[in-house]
């Protein structure tokens, strides 16, 4: 059990008395020596976290200085607190320097040492499974906080108090585990454009369960942009584009044929454009577009087609959905008939690649097949009561 660095070391003190008669005939002159106050100094023992700071405190006297770690005493004279954090698994001595009441010198030490954990667990930021959140970066809307631990984490609880995110304007939130290594947090609506967010965990110092320490402390920031809200209609066969409220953009587009089949593997796979709310998690110039890229390598399947480098192309899931240039596509606004993605003219397609960033909103609606909420950012898809239970 990690200790509180206040322990009480001990008292000192001095006392006497002297006194001396000149003649056994004449009165008695005594004069009594001054009595210093008892000293009373507390100061760090057994083992502590190297999360809490190290304080030196005295009671009946003044300390002058405290040697083996880097500190200051306060302006009172009678504490000294430590700066700067601590090592795991390694003793400690300091030394305090004192003055008691009378001003007579005194040297306490204490020794003492800081947790052994079982293991470490470092904390990165991700914008998404496939890229890091850039520290002081811009995102859209649908961005949530994303906390990766880079152990398992068996004490979500304290994981969760660890973590602190501040928002400007001020929003509440919820912690969703997607699994055990990497919490999200959103609030419970669309992030209001401009809302800048800060993010801190602090688990230096805190079991996060079994023994497993957090090795380091961890914060960054990021702003929310302009609002962009892309609506993509499965039954109309349009994608309209909303930015900041205001139609921008009225695009004619294919969506998911629909329709199953079993691959090599003997796993089943769909086609359908997944109805929900999608996150933006990356856009490419070009992309290789394969049935094998998803497992299905047999020519004789008719959902199978040959390697293709498809261009402007914006991710919306982990599963392969983009919304990209579908030249060949001559269904646009009128039919479904691309093999889940979003088929879109050339133009518009580059308009989206240039338009868009990570974090904005791509809601497909009036598709049969739900978006899981594990496939890309699908936080949106699960309704805040019941998100992170």
């Amino acid at each position: 059990m990690v200790q509180r660095r206040k322990f009480l070391l001990g008292a000192v003190g001095a006392a006497g008395l002297a006194g001396c008669t000149r003649s056994p005939s004449r009165a008695a002159a005594v004069w009594e020596q001054p009595t210093a106050a008892p000293l009373h100094v507390t100061a760090p023992t057994g083992q502590v976290s190297p999360a809490d700071p190290v304080v030196v405190a005295v009671d009946g006297g003044k300390i002058q200085s405290v040697t083996g770690l880097a500190g200051a005493v306060d302006a009172d004279g009678v504490t000294w607190r430590s700066t700067g954090p601590l090592a795991y698994d390694k003793t400690y001595k300091v030394t305090a320097h004192l003055l008691d009441s009378l001003g007579a010198q005194v040297s306490k030490t204490s020794t003492f040492t800081t947790v052994k954990p079982r293991a470490l667990a470092a904390v990165t930021f991700q914008a998404n499974g496939m890229a890091a959140l850039e520290t002081g970066g811009t995102y859209g809307i649908g961005q949530p906080v994303i906390v990766a631990f880079s152990k398992a984490v068996k004490d979500r609880a304290a994981a969760e108090k660890a973590i602190t995110v501040e928002t400007t304007p001020h929003v509440t939130g919820k912690f969703f585990w997607v699994d055990n290594k990497i919490v999200h947090w959103r609030p419970a609506k669309y992030w209001a454009k401009g809302t800048t967010v800060k993010v801190s965990v602090n688990t230096l110092g805190v079991n996060l369960g079994n023994g497993l320490y957090g090795k380091a402390n961890a914060t960054t920031h990021f702003t929310i942009g302009r609002s962009l809200i892309a609506i993509s209609d499965n039954s109309t066969h349009h994608t309209r584009v909303y930015i900041d409220g205001k139609l921008t953009r009225d695009m004619k587009c294919s969506n998911g044929q629909g329709g199953y089949t079993k691959i090599a593997n003997g796993d089943q796979i769909h086609f359908w454009t997944q109805n929900g709310p999608h996150v933006v998690l990356s856009k490419e110039r070009t992309h290789s577009m394969s049935s094998a890229s998803y497992g299905l390598s047999d020519e004789n399947n008719p959902f199978y087609y040959e390697p293709e480098d498809v261009e402007f192309c914006t991710r919306i899931s982990y599963s392969g959905e983009f919304l990209h240039a579908a030249p060949w596509n001559t269904q646009l606004g009128r039919a479904n008939t691309s093999h889940g993605c979003i088929n879109l003219s050339t133009a518009d397609a580059q308009w989206v690649y240039k338009n868009f960033m990570v974090g904005d909103v791509v809601e497909v609606v009036h598709s049969p097949k739900e978006l899981p909420a594990w496939d890309g950012l699908g936080d949106w898809t699960v309704s805040y009561d019941k998100y992170g239970t």
